[in-house]
């Protein structure tokens, strides 16, 4: 008795265009624009980094809540999305992740470097933020609820929350 794989299938609520609250990682409570549902539970989402510097990312659906709010994505490219919906887009240079690793790892109190972002990356999301920018400055009050981060407190009971 194998199990047969079944192809991936969004939750009913996972549209782009969606407002997500990320669960965890380094940007847990921010407000973030789902772009595009990938494979295997993977979401394509953005702050707009210019709004909550969330930048481009892929996120587990599972660590993620989807509110009512949603954008239109009307003004966004869809060969740039495929383009970075794509795997290879993803992948790290290796090379560059080896080069001063010895060094820093004898290095004593010496400051960590900043990993700099490839110029591709920060052109595509500059790209997907001016399509997007426009929609949000149409809609009143929706970049300060962007901006604004989301967490619990005492007495608050998420079972009972409207999203």
């Amino acid at each position: 008795s194998r199990k047969t794989l079944h192809p991936y299938r969004p939750r009913s609520s996972l549209k782009p265009g969606t407002i997500l609250i990320l669960l965890a990682g380094r940007f847990r409570g921010r407000r973030v624009v789902l772009l595009k549902t990938l494979d295997n539970g993977v979401l394509l989402v953005t702050g707009p980094f210019k709004v909550n510097g969330v930048p481009l990312r892929r996120v587990n659906a599972r660590y993620v809540i989807a509110t009512k709010t949603t954008v239109p994505l009307e003004g966004l490219d869809d060969s740039k999305l495929g383009e970075i919906a794509a795997r290879g887009y993803w992948k790290r240079d290796k090379k560059a992740d080896k080069k001063g690793s010895e060094e820093a790892f004898f290095a004593q109190g010496g400051k960590k470097e900043k990993k700099e972002v490839s110029g591709e990356r920060s052109e595509d999301q500059k790209a997907v933020d001016e399509g997007l920018l426009k929609t949000i400055k149409k809609e009143a009050m929706l970049a300060e609820y962007l901006k604004s981060q989301f967490s619990l407190r005492k007495g608050d009971r998420p079972h009972e929350m409207v999203f």
